[in-house]
C-alpha cells in the first residue's frame, strides 16, 4: 500500500469502485450490449440469464463461447431442420437395375480393365483417400480414437495402421504399372477428418507410429465442426451456466469442413480429381480400391457407393432408394423404411425391392465434393435427433443436429452402385466384445477366414489346434492387397493358425 493510499484512509478490503476496476473487469459488469442485441435478434438471449451469478472468469468463459459461434449460421440451420421435420417425404422407388454393377453380372475381363484404369489414374495423382475419423471407442471400452483400437489380430495391428498399409500396397501396385515414360509418383494422399475430442489424440498416435510408413506430409489432418445442442422449441441448451451444450455435426460435416479447411482447394492444387471416402470402423476396407476406381471412371458417374446386399427384411441398415419417379438415389435409414415395403419382393429378381445396404463406401469426384460443400451449406438442413444432452439441469433431453456422409447423394446428377460381398470388404466393429453383432471378435474372425481362403488359393497350408472356423490366418497388407501375390510366398506352405504372414 502506498503512502498516498495511506493519507486518504484507504481500505484493501473493500470492492473496487468502477473507476478503479480494470477495463476487462468493467466490460463484463454487464453483457457486452452489442452481442446481446445479436443474440435477441435469433431469440437466444437465455445464454445470458444466469450471468449475475457468474465471476468475472466465467462472464469471460461465455462470452468467448458465444462469440466463438457463427450466430446466423446456426440460426439458420436451426430454422431449415425444424421447418423440415414432420414435411412429407416423396415416396420412394427400388433402384433401377441399371444403376447396380452386381456380381453375376461382372466379366473377367470387366474386372481386370477396371483394375488397370484405376492404377493408371492413382499412378497419375488423381485419387485422394479421405476418412472419416471422429468417432471414440466409447461403445467399445475406449476413449481413444476408434483408429487406434486394436482388435485383436496376430499382428496386433490397429484399425488406422491397416488402412495405412493398404494405402501403401496400393501404392506398390500402381507404380509396379506406370509405364517407363510415366510421370506419375503413384502417391495417394490422405486426409483424416478429426473431432475436437479425438484430434490430438489421433495426430499422436500417427506421429510416435511414424506414419505406419507413409511419408508425414501425405496426410492431413482436419476437424470436424461441432454444432449447438438445443431444446425442441430451437434454443440452445446450456452445459455449464458459461457454456453452451455442442456436439459434433456427424460424418456429413466432412463437406462444411473440407470447404471451411480449404481443403477442397488443396485437393485441386495437388491435381486429385477422385476421393475415395470411407468410415475408420472397418477393419475389411479396401482403401484406394483400384477396381472401384476404375468403375468409377468407366461409369463417368458424379458419385457412387459400394453395397452389400440386405441379408434380411428386419437387418438394421440403410438401403439405397430412389426419391420418386425418376428422383434422385438417397439413403433411407432402417427406421424410416416401412416393414410392409422392408419385405416386398421383387418378382423378377428373387430378391428383396429395397435391398442395397449402405455401408459407407463412397467415391465422388473433386467437381461434385464443391457443389455438395456448396448444396448443403446453402440448404442448411441438418437430421434432428432426441438425445440425453448434458445441462445444467443434469441430462435433459434435447435435439442433437446432424449430417451424414449420404446426404451428399441427392445432388449428384449421376450416381452408379457397385455391388461387393460382406465377407470381403465389410467386417464392421461398432460394438465391444460380448454384444451380438459388429465386435471387434466378429471383424478379426471375418478378416481370419478370408486371409486363410487367400492362403489356400495360393497353395498354401493351414493347420489349426481349434475349429478352422474359430480361427484363420492374417495376411499383411504389405503382402497383398486382396489375394494378389501370395503363390510365391504360400505355394506348399504349411502355416499354423492363428498367425500372421508378413515378408
Amino acid at each position: 500500500m502506498t503512502d498516498a493510499m495511506a493519507v486518504v484512509g484507504f481500505d484493501a478490503n473493500a470492492p473496487l469502485t468502477p473507476q478503479q476496476q480494470p477495463p476487462q473487469q468493467l466490460l463484463l459488469q454487464q453483457p457486452p450490449l452489442a452481442l446481446l442485441e445479436r443474440l435477441k435478434d435469433y431469440g437466444q438471449e437465455d445464454v445470458f440469464s444466469l450471468w449475475d451469478e457468474l465471476s468475472h472468469e466465467e462472464r469471460d468463459l461465455l462470452v468467448k463461447d458465444i462469440e466463438s459461434l457463427d450466430l446466423s449460421r446456426v440460426d439458420r440451420i436451426i430454422r431449415c431442420s425444424l421447418r423440415s421435420q414432420g414435411l412429407p417425404a416423396a415416396a420412394i422407388e427400388p433402384v433401377p437395375e441399371s444403376c447396380v454393377s452386381t456380381l453375376e453380372e461382372r466379366t473377367l475381363e470387366e474386372r481386370e480393365r477396371w483394375w488397370k484404369t484405376g492404377l493408371k489414374a492413382i499412378s497419375d495423382g488423381k485419387l485422394a483417400v479421405l476418412l472419416l475419423s471422429g468417432g471414440q471407442g466409447t461403445r467399445l471400452g475406449s476413449s481413444d480414437p476408434k483408429g487406434c483400437f486394436n482388435i485383436g489380430l496376430p499382428s496386433g495391428k490397429s484399425l488406422f495402421q491397416l488402412q495405412a498399409e493398404r494405402i501403401l500396397r496400393v501404392q506398390r501396385l500402381a507404380a509396379q504399372a506406370m509405364t517407363d515414360n510415366s510421370t506419375g509418383s503413384a502417391s495417394i494422399h490422405w486426409y483424416v477428418m478429426t473431432s475436437p475430442f479425438t484430434d490430438e489424440a489421433t495426430r499422436n498416435f500417427f506421429e510416435t507410429q511414424r506414419y505406419f510408413g507413409l511419408e508425414a506430409n501425405q496426410v492431413t489432418f482436419f476437424q470436424q465442426g461441432t454444432i449447438p445442442c438445443i431444446s425442441k422449441d430451437g434454443r440452445f441448451v446450456m452445459e455449464t451456466p458459461y457454456k453452451v451444450s455442442k456436439a459434433p455435426d456427424g460424418n456429413g460435416g466432412v463437406y462444411a469442413a473440407l470447404r471451411s479447411s480449404n481443403l477442397l482447394e488443396d485437393m485441386s492444387a495437388r491435381g486429385i480429381k477422385y476421393i475415395d471416402c470411407y468410415g475408420v470402423d472397418n477393419a475389411l476396407v479396401r482403401v484406394a480400391d483400384p477396381t472401384f476406381l476404375g468403375y468409377f471412371i468407366d461409369k463417368g458417374v458424379s458419385a457412387a457407393a459400394k453395397v452389400v446386399r440386405k441379408a434380411y427384411p428386419q437387418e438394421k441398415v440403410g438401403v439405397f432408394v430412389r426419391r420418386g419417379k425418376g428422383g434422385p438415389l438417397t439413403v433411407v435409414e432402417y427406421s424410416e423404411l416401412d416393414p410392409s415395403l422392408a419385405s416386398a419382393i421383387n418378382q423378377v429378381t428373387g430378391r428383396l425391392r429395397f435391398c442395397w445396404s449402405n455401408v459407407c463406401l463412397h467415391m465422388f469426384t473433386l467437381d461434385f465434393l464443391n457443389q455438395v460443400a456448396n448444396g448443403l451449406e446453402k440448404d442448411s438442413i441438418y437430421h434432428l435427433a432426441e438425445k440425453k444432452i448434458p445441462s445444467i439441469h443434469g441430462h435433459t433431453m434435447g435435439l442433437k443436429m446432424e449430417q451424414f456422409i449420404f446426404d451428399a447423394f441427392p445432388y449428384a446428377p449421376s450416381t452408379a452402385l457397385f455391388e461387393i460381398l460382406r465377407e470381403e470388404e465389410f467386417a464392421p466393429v461398432k460394438n465391444a466384445n460380448g454384444s451380438n453383432f459388429d465386435t471387434p471378435d466378429s471383424a478379426r474372425l471375418l478378416v481370419l477366414r478370408l486371409h486363410a481362403r487367400w492362403v489356400v488359393a495360393a497353395g498354401g497350408f493351414l493347420t489349426h489346434s481349434v475349429p478352422l472356423y474359430a480361427t484363420g490366418v492374417e495376411v499383411s497388407p504389405l503382402c497383398s492387397y486382396a489375394g494378389e501375390n501370395l503363390e510365391a510366398i504360400c505355394r506348399g506352405r504349411t502355416f499354423h493358425a492363428p498367425c500372421e504372414i508378413s515378408f
